[in-house]
């Protein structure tokens, strides 16, 4: 006789109410444990926000050069006032270079050289040619000596009533005649080292060599290329060797609109700004002003000769220059001004101020201004050249408050 199947006792899984009251108040705690835990971690927050150290950016103010007032800017380039690309003066391969870009030369420095084979024959011919003539002048002179000595000869014979006057008169013709052929072949002599001189100058000329001292800035040429004084060859040929500058001459050139040429003066003290050194300051003086002006962009052409040459200055540089005039003899009756970033400058209840940073603290400063370009503004009273000053922070900086400086 099999067994009833059990059956499960769902009552079992019932949970009692006073269990199930238990278990809702552990959640409210929760909860309420979780609330708190987030609004201390906001109030942490909050103070550690109040209490931090505001960071702030900062410059130094320069002293301005008001010793000399500025009368005209311009702009221009760094040029050489000695600078050759150096050419071959006869159309030749190029059979050996000995040079490479940025190397300094001395004057008859031999850069390069040609192919001289067709040129040393046509001078060892010519010089063949000089001496063969000047050989047979020997000759001429061992005939004339024989021609004098018959001709003497006729002259006894012809006073003696020997000989006939005929034959006087052919020895004498016969010894002119040597003379003359000699003093003929002495010309052939000369005209033959007139071409002997000619070929070696063909041959010199396969030798280029640079003209001065002073620095190989561009290679035109390689071994193996055909070189021209003319473009012969078109794209083939090459026209120049090297580029050589002179860096000694360096000067700088400028167009001034014709308008404020008069503001120019031979030997007026100017300062130079390289594009690639903004914060160096050259001085310079004005060489020469061309006497002649650009019509079609109504500017005249100005020289400017550096006071001491430097090697950081490159031709081609690009350069701003401002002329300066004379200078002021009123410092000692003005206060000295200085020149700030515009958003240096903060607006308290009417009143213009700064901050200064001294040590880890600002301070507050009222200062007068002056006018105001595009980026800076005029300090006139209340800052001096050395000041550290505040150009980007809080808007609610206060009079003491200890920052952090950004660099």
């Amino acid at each position: 006789m099999s067994e009833a199947p059990v059956k499960p006792d769902l009552g079992a899984l019932r949970i009692e109410a006073h269990k199930r009251g238990s278990q809702k108040a552990g959640k409210r705690i929760a909860i309420v444990l979780f609330v708190l835990l987030a609004a201390l971690v906001a109030a942490g927050g909050v103070y550690a926000h109040m209490h931090q150290t505001p960071s702030v950016q900062v410059t130094t103010l320069d002293a301005p050069d008001t010793a000399r007032p500025a009368l005209l800017n311009a702009s221009g380039y760094v040029t050489p006032q000695r600078r050759a690309t150096v050419a071959a003066k006869i159309t030749g391969r190029v059979t050996g270079v000995f040079f490479t870009e940025g190397m300094h030369v001395h004057k008859d420095f031999v850069l390069a050289t040609l192919d001289d084979s067709d040129t040393q024959k046509a001078l060892a011919s010519a010089k063949a040619d000089r001496n063969a003539t000047q050989a047979s002048i020997a000759d001429l002179q061992v005939q004339l000596k024989n021609a004098q000595i018959q001709l003497h000869r006729a002259q006894e014979l012809r006073a003696a009533g020997v000989q006939t006057q005929e034959a006087l008169d052919n020895a004498t013709m016969a010894e002119n005649s040597l003379r003359a052929k000699i003093d003929y072949t002495r010309q052939q002599v000369l005209a033959a080292d007139a071409r002997v001189n000619e070929a070696q100058q063909t041959a010199d000329n396969c030798i280029i060599t640079a003209p001065f001292d002073g620095i190989i800035v561009s290679k035109d040429a390689q071994v193996g290329e055909m070189v021209s004084p003319i473009s012969a060859g078109g794209g083939f040929t090459r026209t120049g060797i090297a580029t050589i500058v002179d860096m000694a001459s360096n000067e700088i050139e400028v167009d001034v609109n014709e308008n404020y040429i008069a503001r120019v003066k031979q030997g007026q003290q100017v300062t130079a700004v390289l594009d690639a050194y903004p914060d160096w300051k050259i001085p310079c003086r004005v060489r020469t002003i061309i006497p002649t002006a650009d019509r079609q962009k109504a500017t005249v052409e100005v020289r400017i000769a550096f006071d001491k040459l430097d090697p950081r200055i490159l031709p081609d540089m690009g350069v701003k220059v401002a002329f300066l005039g004379e200078g002021e003899k009123q410092q000692d009756k003005a206060p000295q001004s200085v020149m700030v970033p515009q958003n240096a400058v903060r607006d308290d209840s009417g009143q213009k101020i700064v901050f200064l940073v001294k040590g880890d603290r600002v301070e507050r400063h009222a200062v007068s201004v002056g006018p105001t370009n595009s980026a800076q503004t005029q300090i006139l009273a209340g800052l001096t050249p050395g000041d550290t000053v505040v150009i980007a922070g809080p808007a609610d900086l206060k009079d003491g408050e200890a920052v952090a400086v950004k660099h």
